[in-house]
């Protein structure tokens, strides 16, 4: 791999203060260097000196070669970016940051390994009906290989056999905790278009069905809105794909009807790994469940206090791809040998790429016609309810 010499070392300066979410003081501090040179450096006011930049380099663990780097290839205002109203500018510029970084290594490993460019559907009208969405969503599953009309084992590995690379993001505090406001955002994707990368990037959740949810729903932004970037309402059309794909319509208008109870949807649940809010507004989506019949079972979920923690548990799914693409160019222990020649924190590249628990599970990613994904249903008999606990592996 070769590394493109960026615009500006300052600017890279800055970025790399982002990526860790530290301010100018505090970075001055660590390296020893005047917050002045810091700002003056980043705001090209003034040259970088090899000398003050070893010195960040050093206090911060960044490998010299990230000021040389080219920056990334992606704009900004490009991002399909899933988060609350609440989140905080300083944690957002933050997971911007992140992203691109990971979003040119992404770039970096899967064209030096050959990885194939998703073949996705794209929407290309300025008006999309209901129907128009659920026809994008079903043309998806095929081209990530999903059989039509039943439950999505992992949606994870289909999305990465396809050649849509997926991240974890976690970001943590100098104290290695991690930061708070991070709940706040859910997910983010680019896609640059056919023949190009896709990166979907994530924030793991305690809940499995709720990770299942933002990458589908990520997933429709590449597939709606990549080529649509002024769609009127596009999280709307996003969360629409994402309840079509996870639940076909064939099968939502059979299983979901207006006399299912609560409990009828915790089964539903444990076999689509959806969550019970999820199917009762796809119910209503779809025209099963009138306004009524709606307030009345969200109602319900409030007084059984499932809103805020639902009966079912949906186990995580885990990421591969990029994991093995390191593996394969830089061994079992990848990550202070490749930050160099990837010209990237140690950081980023174990958050986006984190070591499978299972060695033999890592080399599946490139063998699919060898991998079996299973969705397993047991009932838990550690909880008072009897309620069903799924894994999703």
């Amino acid at each position: 791999m070769t590394t493109v010499l960026g615009p500006s070392p300052g600017e890279r300066l800055r970025t790399l203060r982002e990526l860790l979410g530290l301010t100018g003081a505090a970075l001055s501090d660590m390296c020893g260097m005047s917050k002045s040179w810091i700002s003056q450096v980043e705001t090209k006011a003034r040259e970088a000196s090899e000398e003050g930049l070893r010195a960040v380099a050093e206090s911060t663990g960044t490998p010299m070669s990230f000021f040389y780097a080219r920056p990334s290839s992606i704009p900004l205002d490009s991002l399909h970016f899933r988060k609350l109203a609440s989140a905080s500018r300083t944690v957002t510029k933050r997971v911007q940051a992140f992203y691109s970084e990971s979003y040119r290594i992404t770039e970096d490993l899967l064209r030096d390994a050959k990885y194939p460019a998703p073949p996705l559907p794209y929407a290309t009208s300025d008006d999309l009906a209901m129907d128009d969405i659920e026809e994008l969503a079903a043309q998806t599953r095929e081209a990530l290989r999903i059989a039509p009309d039943k439950p999505i084992p992992n949606l994870t590995r289909a999305m990465e056999r396809s050649g849509i690379a997926v991240a974890p993001i976690v970001l943590t505090d100098p104290a290695g905790e991690e930061q708070s406001g991070t709940q706040h955002h859910f997910g983010l994707s680019h896609w640059g278009g056919i023949g190009d990368v896709a990166l979907v990037a994530y924030f793991p959740g305690a809940q499995g069905d709720r990770d299942r949810f933002t990458l589908a729903h990520e997933l429709g932004h590449l597939v709606l809105h990549t080529f649509r970037p002024h769609a009127k309402d596009p999280e709307a059309e996003a969360n629409s794909f994402a309840a079509a794909l996870l639940v076909p319509k064939s099968r939502a208008t059979v299983d979901i009807t207006d006399r299912l109870s609560l409990t009828g949807y915790a089964r539903l649940k444990a076999t689509w790994g959806v969550s019970i809010q999820a199917l009762i507004m796809r119910g209503h989506a779809i025209g099963n469940i009138n306004e009524s019949r709606k307030r009345s079972l969200f109602v319900q979920l409030t007084q059984r206090g499932w809103r805020k923690e639902e009966p079912v548990t949906v186990g995580h799914e885990y990421p591969l791809l990029l994991w093995t693409m390191l593996e394969r160019g830089y061994g079992s222990k990848p990550y202070l040998s490749a930050a160099e020649e990837l010209a990237i924190h140690p950081t980023v590249l174990r958050s986006i790429a984190p070591t499978p628990a299972s060695k033999s599970a890592a080399r599946q990613v490139m063998q699919p016609e060898k991998q079996a994904d299973v969705l397993e249903f047991r009932r838990s008999s550690k909880r008072p309810d009897g309620a069903l606990d799924v894994a999703v592996r």
